[in-house]
């Protein structure tokens, strides 16, 4: 297929990711995740006795396989578990934070404020970490048990697929740089065709030799995990992680990965009626969703009607709002006082409300709320021309068991923007690339410091009716689709495969999360199944109309399960818009 099909700039580019798909129902359990191979791996689990984080966990692996140009075995993975025996929900926040010796000064003296692609944008490596914590607190079985399916796809290989071939061929040039990333993604010299086997050996070995010091070791369940833990973090993997960078004037050291450990922490939540929403903390953009739900709440988007001029109008100025706030209040709790309270009341949210005007589009981003003694930011960076970049991206899963405990993970690190570790076939979390160097902003550059994070998995829970883990890739544009689907749900009565497949836009005004942190004053970006009517309106209304094709990659690809807990019915949905993606389950 070529290339320009897939590019997201003419109306006339038709994605060849479509497809209409049944809501995949089921009273046992179900999965759905970015690719259909991890969706099995997460069945198998369950059918071999797992519960969902286990079965969460084996997804999360294989993914890392699957789909390595977007996630990272050495990536991150932030995850939202619900424990219903508990009826309790946490968060891991599996994001790890700058290596000891960064610092703000060096990137902004060399770099402008932008972390620059290579080894210089690693953090900590959090994924491995924060599975084999949720499987030691939560899960039933042991690292290798989970990792099976993940080393049987990296060793024996998979069938490459339209959506990866694409995104190594626009990618080509990057994984030439370096040559341990260009003999995985660039075999023989060239990218794979769709139909390959796409083999990766030595990420298999990686995943195996975890596996066998966990069984070397012996002893309990959690003995063994722990050792899979250190063989990443302390054994061979991290020896030649530690080796690289030193060799390639990386940062990261021995005392960087020993150091770390995954965090456990409540979520936050919103109420929306009678549901509640909950995110992750402000260490990501999670608590976006939810204050973009607080400031749509006294709206009447129903009576707009669905995807209407004043719906869409509405929908996208409250994620400007959020957005605005966002740029200018979201970081790392543990180094920045965040107004968390304050942003996620009634009283802010209607106090934001208050600044969408009915019939006028905020030219650009709107300025942010004003809370006294909470005065970060940075200045804005010039508003840019073109066609907004593809986000770095990521993937996404989510299991409930026939007991019904949930799992919500969006785990993620692209391959292209650092280099392979030689003989590991892993990238080292390359998310240093949605930190600045600049000391003003909240997501400045500080030793252990955890950059702000698009990656966010979330749920929506109505006591005693349902519970339903969501969530997407799409980096800035995943709150967005996120919002639009649980309105979809929550406002309009669509089931979750409606819901999901249901047009979507997406507004560019703020700046983008991953460097150079481009931004697009007023762009709106629309299906091309919105009436060509409702463009005209908008535009004339301020936004800056950007027409995609009717299904669109970039306006992300939600995975979702609503499970009915009184009627004891699972029901999963996955996204057309990126045809690898998939539910199963019965």
């Amino acid at each position: 297929m070529p290339a320009d099909s897939l590019s997201g700039s003419g109306r006339a580019a038709q994605s060849p990711f479509v497809a209409h798909r049944p809501v995949i129902a089921g009273t046992r359990h179900v999965a759905a995740s970015g690719h259909y191979l991890a969706a099995h791996a997460a069945f198998q689990i369950l059918e071999a006795g797992g519960n969902a984080i286990d079965a969460g966990v084996a997804a999360g692996l294989a993914m890392g396989v699957v789909q390595s140009d977007q996630v990272s075995i050495a990536g991150v993975a932030p995850m939202m578990i619900y424990l219903a025996k508990e009826q309790k929900l946490i968060t891991i926040d599996g994001l790890g934070g700058w290596p000891a010796s960064a610092s703000c000064e060096f990137f902004a003296r060399e770099y402008g404020g932008v972390v620059p692609e290579g080894v210089l944008r690693t953090v900590v490596p959090a994924a491995p970490g924060a599975w084999i914590k949720a499987l030691q607190d939560h899960g039933t079985m042991t690292f290798g048990e989970v990792a099976s399916a993940a080393i049987r796809f990296a060793r024996d290989g998979f069938v490459m697929y339209p959506f990866l071939a694409f995104w190594i061929r626009q990618a080509e040039e990057k994984y030439r740089r370096w040559s341990s990333s260009a003999d995985i993604y660039l075999p023989q010299g060239r990218v794979p065709a769709v139909g390959d086997l796409f083999v990766q050996s030595d990420l298999g070995k990686t995943l195996q030799y975890m596996a066998d010091q966990e069984a070397a070791r012996g002893g309990s369940r959690e003995e063994g995990l722990e050792a899979a833990r250190d063989a990443f973090y302390q054994g061979d993997i991290a020896r030649a992680i530690v080796a690289y960078h030193k060799e390639n004037g990386g940062l990261l050291t021995a005392a960087d990965l020993a150091g770390y450990r995954p965090r456990t922490e409540p979520p936050l939540s919103a109420r929306v009626g009678d549901m509640d929403v909950y995110s992750c903390g402000f260490w990501c953009q999670g608590p976006a969703l939810l204050q973009a739900l607080n400031i749509l709440k006294e709206v009447p988007l129903k009576d707009m009607g669905h995807n209407s001029v004043p719906y869409i109008h509405h929908v996208a100025e409250a994620l400007k709002l959020t957005f605005s706030d966002r740029e200018r209040y979201y970081g790392d709790p543990e180094f920045i006082r965040v107004p968390g309270e304050h942003l996620l009341s009634d009283a802010y949210g209607a106090y934001r409300r208050g600044m969408i005007e009915p019939r006028k589009a905020w030219p650009g981003l709107p300025p942010a709320g004003e809370i006294p003694g909470y005065l970060r930011g940075a200045p804005l960076p010039p508003g840019s021309i073109g066609t907004p970049p593809p986000p770095m991206d990521t993937s996404y899963v989510c299991v409930v068991d026939s007991q019904g405990n949930a799992f919500s993970a969006t785990p993620s690190d692209p391959s292209c923007d650092t280099p392979v570790i030689p003989g590991t076939g892993l990238c080292a979390s390359s998310r240093g690339s949605q930190s600045r160097g600049i000391a003003s902003h909240p997501s400045s550059i500080v030793p252990g410091k955890r950059p702000r994070l698009t990656p966010n998995p979330a749920m929506a829970i109505k006591k005693g009716k349902f519970i339903m883990p969501f969530g997407t890739p799409g980096g800035d544009a995943q709150v967005q689709s996120m919002v639009q689907v649980l309105l979809n749900i929550h406002v309009f009565g669509m089931d979750v495969q409606s819901a999901i497949e249901a047009p979507r836009f997406i507004t560019y005004s703020h700046p983008d999360s991953f460097a150079p942190h481009g931004h697009y004053p007023a762009r709106l970006c629309l299906e091309g199944r919105i009436a060509d009517e409702s463009g005209r309106k908008l535009g004339a209304m301020g936004h800056d109309i950007d027409w995609w094709p009717d299904w669109m990659w970039k306006a992300g690809g939600v995975c979702a399960i609503l499970s009915d807990v009184e009627a004891g019915v699972n029901h999963a949905g996955a996204d057309p818009r990126r045809a690898a993606a998939y539910a199963v389950g019965w």
